[in-house]
Formats: structure tokens, sequence, C-alpha cells
């Protein structure tokens, strides 16, 4: 049997509605199809960190969230390049 693959965005969902306290978790956990230990371990997850599901399940993109990424993704690695010619600048200043 193929392993089933949940998107971030369902896992939230189903840890919202175990918040919400009006049913057990072995009631969400069947009405949603998944086992009581994936539950368990989603509301884990979400209580470690504050994006607990980060590149799990597939993420849908708008074209305008996809380019903003790529330009953070951008912007930070030429804050790193300019970092690091800061210091070999300096380096070589001093060996002057």
């Amino acid at each position: 049997m193929k392993k089933k693959h949940y998107n971030a965005e369902y896992k939230q969902q189903a840890v919202y509605r175990v918040n919400q306290g009006h049913e057990s978790i072995p009631a969400i956990a069947k009405d949603l199809g998944v086992s009581v230990t994936s539950l368990r371990d989603w509301i884990k997850q979400v209580e470690k960190r504050a994006n607990p599901f980060p590149g799990s399940g597939n993420v849908v993109l708008t074209p305008e969230e996809a380019i903003m990424r790529k330009f953070e993704r951008e912007n930070r690695e030429l804050r790193e390049e300019v970092e690091i010619l800061k210091k070999a600048a300096a380096y070589f200043a001093k060996n002057l």
C-alpha cells in the first residue's frame, strides 16, 4: 500500500480541530482517515515550532509569491557576498 502524503494546510486544519477541544483525537483521526499516531505527531510538530510543516506536502505558490521568494533568496545571497567582500577588503587593506 502506498504511503499517503498530506500537505501542510491539511495537517494544520487537523491540529486546529484538536485544539478546538470539541472532539477526541481518535475521533478526529478516524474522520480524517489518518492514524492516531500521525495526528499526535502533527500536534507535537506544531507545539515545537512556529512553522511546523516546512516542505511538507505540495505548497502551491501564486506567481507573485514565487517571484517574491526568488527575490528574497537572491537578496540574501547578495548580502552574504557583500559581507565576504567587506571582510576580504579589510584583510587586504591591513596587509598594505
